[in-house]
């Protein structure tokens, strides 16, 4: 099979398309023939070595976001049959291979596609989507009528954030530059700021809930953004010292939170997109053997939606 594999932790440009193996479920897996795949911050850092490499090994084969037919069951599966359209995000941190045309993982980090998504959509799903979910719901316990702050709003987490916050009956503030605001008013914010023209923390104050994209300085200024006792999910804590020390000081929460495979996850938001209360924006589509741009764009920090790869069958 074709995959986009990694030979040092170098950046994009060393990303290769070559043929390796196809894959064999084991016990309680499923082998999907992926049709498209996901594409996320963490897999350009991924390609520097700036990420979770210390639990990957070289050649490395990317990916983690994937939708796809189920191609064979191992044993024991009982949660899918062959022939059925499956998203998920299998595996993370460790490697899943999603750039690739056939993947292999536990039954139990997929979920079923709601009816009407393409692949294209799907996969755009799992990694954001459940990063959102988690956050907001398992980490921030989001209750109605909570005032929410949502960092890089327009982004691959942050447009899916916004839609699920406002449908558990949020107050939504989403920070983006000014030319995105109509994209992320549509999405259901109550408001929008321009992080560009003012720090967030000065224009923004008394909610209950931060979920926090950036890491540094930024991911530190916006705790004063809250209420006392308020609540910061970072995705950036690592990259963000201080952050606890600071919380403390001003009488507020903070917590770290890295995304994990979850089917449960994935089918409460799979449920969302069936009623209509959330809607993913892909960006842009590349097919997979241009991975590297594909990698490069998500890189540059200013994508709207996500980015997709889509994996035709080799003639």
């Amino acid at each position: 099979m074709r995959a986009i594999i990694q030979n040092e932790w170098d950046g994009p440009d060393s990303v290769r398309l070559v043929e390796v193996p196809e894959p064999r479920p084991a016990p309680t897996e499923v082998k999907v023939r992926v049709h498209a795949a996901g594409v996320n911050p963490v897999d350009y850092y991924t390609s520097g070595g700036l990420a979770y490499n210390g639990v990957l090994d070289l050649p490395f084969i990317h990916g983690w976001d994937v939708a796809g037919v189920v191609e064979e069951v191992g044993y024991g599966v009982t949660r899918f049959h062959v022939g059925d359209r499956v998203f998920g995000m299998p595996w993370f941190p460790r490697q899943a291979g999603g750039y690739a045309e056939f993947i292999a993982a536990p039954s139990r980090h997929f979920a079923p596609i709601p009816t009407g998504l393409s692949f294209a959509e799907a996969a755009a799903l799992p990694l954001a989507g459940l990063t959102a979910w988690q956050m907001l719901i398992e980490v921030a316990r989001l209750a109605p009528d909570r005032r929410v702050l949502i960092t890089a709003a327009a982004g691959g987490v942050g447009h899916l954030a916004v839609q699920i916050a406002k449908a558990h009956g949020a107050y939504v503030i989403g920070t983006a530059r000014t030319a995105k605001h109509d994209f992320i008013r549509g999405l259901g914010a109550d408001e929008v700021v321009d992080y560009t023209t003012a720090p967030v923390h000065e224009v923004v104050n008394d909610v209950d809930i931060v979920i926090q994209m950036f890491g540094g300085a930024a991911g530190r200024d916006s705790l004063h953004c809250l209420r006392p006792g308020g609540v910061l999910v970072s995705a950036q804590a690592a990259w963000t010292p201080g952050l606890f020390d600071q919380a403390r000081e001003l009488n507020v929460h903070a917590h770290d939170y890295l995304v994990e495979p979850d089917a449960a996850g994935l089918q409460s938001i799979a449920e969302l997109v069936a009623d209509g209360r959330l809607r993913v924006h892909v960006g842009a589509q590349y097919p997979l053997s241009e991975a590297a741009q594909a990698l490069k764009v998500i890189g540059d920090g200013h994508t709207t939606g996500k980015i997709v790869l889509t994996v035709e069958p080799e003639n």
